[in-house]
């Protein structure tokens, strides 16, 4: 998730794309790292117009990111180019991560560094200690741009099933009270539904089993769980559902707070907690596990 330059002015202003769910609102007058042709990061800023010049018509409008530029701090294309920045390079929000008080941390891409700290928690308890079950993590790439690593990788791996990790977005704040009963450092979250809705007609539904299985190791763990069902969303597990004849998928997730922001906020016990529900899942899955449906009309199959 970021931006992309697409092109160079002549006084060395930088205009960009939008590259996954980048939230137009939030981007006049951030701080942004360029990417340049060589790995170095260049510090730069999106500008906005000086508040004394803003009119009052435009007090209130978000401005279209067409019409967005970024300031390196150089006066021509000639000198953007001796930095080595050319169209295509990527732009980040500056990266930042500070804490927040005893258990909470704000900063740049928690959805999913947070996930990525859960998974290797996970890998070193089953590496101490292994299960029955194989497990196969996957630090997938591209997930804002159509979750094309996920699905890359499920289709060599084959799995069993899939449990793909994520933010889920918190309801514990004063303008989403409705919206769910997401909160903070309550645990960690079972995704019912998701429904991207945009661009996209995919989400998931979890596979009963899978979510019985869940439920059940959560349980015998005395684990409190969190329960998620909202659109505006996916996540990898929407496509690895669909790769080869078929995987059964759940989503488990740490809520976040103002997610796709440069001050995104989560809990660190959310994320341990997901480690730990997740290393009960592992562990439950005993040799002969499977994922077969049983419906009423089971019965009366020979």
């Amino acid at each position: 998730m970021g931006l992309v330059v697409r092109r160079v002015e002549e006084d060395g202003y930088l205009r960009v794309e939008r590259l996954g769910g980048v939230p137009e609102r939030v981007l006049p007058g951030l701080q942004v790292v360029v990417i340049n042709e060589v790995g170095e990061e260049i510090l730069g800023v999106i500008a906005t117009k000086a508040h004394h010049a803003v009119s009052p018509d435009e007090k209130y409008e978000v401005v279209p990111y067409e019409k967005l530029f970024i300031d390196i701090g150089v006066d021509s294309a000639e000198e953007v180019k001796a930095l080595k920045i050319q169209i295509g390079a990527p732009v980040t929000y500056r990266p930042t991560l500070s804490r927040l008080q005893k258990h909470r941390v704000t900063g740049t891409a928690l959805d999913d560094r947070g996930g990525c700290v859960s998974l290797m928690a996970l890998v070193k308890a089953l590496q101490a200690d292994p299960a029955d079950a194989t497990l196969v993590a996957v630090f997938s790439v591209q997930e804002e741009f159509n979750l094309r690593g996920a699905m890359v990788a499920a289709n060599r791996v084959k799995p069993d099933c899939a449990i793909s990790i994520d933010i889920m977005v918190a309801s514990d704040t004063p303008d989403l009270s409705t919206r769910g009963e997401l909160a903070l450092g309550m645990g960690p979250s079972l995704g019912m539904y998701s429904f991207h809705g945009r661009g996209t007609l995919n989400g998931t539904l979890p596979h009963p089993v899978l979510l019985k299985h869940v439920v059940e190791s959560a349980a015998k763990a005395g684990m409190p769980l969190q329960r998620s069902a909202h659109c505006g969303c996916l996540t990898d597990s929407s496509y690895v559902q669909l790769t080869g004849d078929g995987v059964p998928a759940i989503d488990i997730g740490y809520p976040a707070r103002y997610t796709h922001t440069p001050i995104e906020v989560c809990d660190l016990r959310d994320i341990h907690s997901v480690a730990q529900l997740l290393e009960a899942v592992m562990r439950d899955f005993t040799p002969g596990f499977s994922f077969a449906r049983k419906g009423p009309f089971d019965r009366y199959r020979s």
